[in-house]
């Protein structure tokens, strides 16, 4: 721990862990049981409560609150903890609370995500890789999202709700169902609008992969097809296919209903 990169005014609890290179604003609070890894930067006014571990080279703006006691009415003040992961932006105001003992015991950020200001990401949620929440997204409790997932402005998602990677979630959405891969849904309550073409064009898959994707679309979502018949058509594609797979796995294990 380098004492110049932490402010006189930052507040830092004996047991806090302060890799290498850690630079920690002015009227930051750092609790008890809370580890931080090399290169990450906190700005002034964060509180940042364990047990939390947060990895290298994130960079956390002002007035978040990160790792604080869930208000679930079933948690009773037991050491549950939040894990962040690398190179995550976590944006002014952003909310993020710990886990409760009747699920995981924890809520999980990934790698390389961008959380805008003032999102919140409830208790035991899974955050994947490379995701964007961008204003005022909120995740309730048990969420997962996967990799490459974008929640637009404002969306709300319902507790349990699994959003699949490389899914888009557009502007305002209220989502009470799970969302497959790739899918693009919009709308408050959400529709399934089409594949998210524009997003896999970024990300580099092919022309052919994208146009097989959008088949497997039509397969789930336009030809009357039961999600089981569906599923069924689509595994005996995914050998030739390997895009289908992520589709396939978030088809199977929907536990609320897919967004139709």
């Amino acid at each position: 721990m380098t004492d110049s990169l932490i402010s006189e005014h930052a507040l830092i609890h004996p047991t806090a862990k302060i890799g290498e290179g850690v630079k920690i604003g002015p009227w930051t609070s750092v609790g008890a049981d809370v580890t931080i890894g090399e290169g990450t930067e906190i700005a002034s006014h964060v509180v940042v409560k364990g047990p939390t571990f947060i990895g290298k080279n994130n960079k956390i703006f002002q007035f978040s609150s990160i790792g604080e006691d869930t208000p679930d009415l079933k948690y009773k003040g037991e050491p549950t903890r939040l894990v962040i992961g690398d190179n995550n932006t976590i944006r002014e105001g952003v909310t993020i609370h710990r886990g409760t003992i009747q699920d995981r015991n924890e809520t999980t950020i990934g790698d390389n995500n961008l959380i805008m200001a003032y999102v919140h990401i409830g208790h035991d949620s899974v955050l994947g890789n490379n995701c964007i929440l961008v204003n005022n997204a909120s995740l309730a409790g048990h969420v997962h999202v996967g990799d490459w997932a974008i929640m637009s402005g404002y969306v709300l998602i319902h507790q349990f709700c699994h959003i699949g990677a490389h899914s888009f979630v557009g502007m305002g959405a209220g989502v009470a169902k799970d969302v497959p891969a790739y899918v693009m849904v919009t709308g408050a309550p959400a529709s399934a609008r089409s594949i998210n073409v524009e997003g896999l064009k970024r990300r580099g898959f092919s022309k052919e992969d994208i146009a097989e994707l959008m088949r497997a679309y039509k397969t789930v979502y336009r030809r009357g097809l039961t999600l089981e018949e569906a599923i069924s058509e689509l595994s005996e594609a995914q050998e030739q296919h390997p895009c289908l797979v992520p589709l396939v796995e978030s088809l199977k294990s929907s536990t609320r209903g897919i967004t139709r």
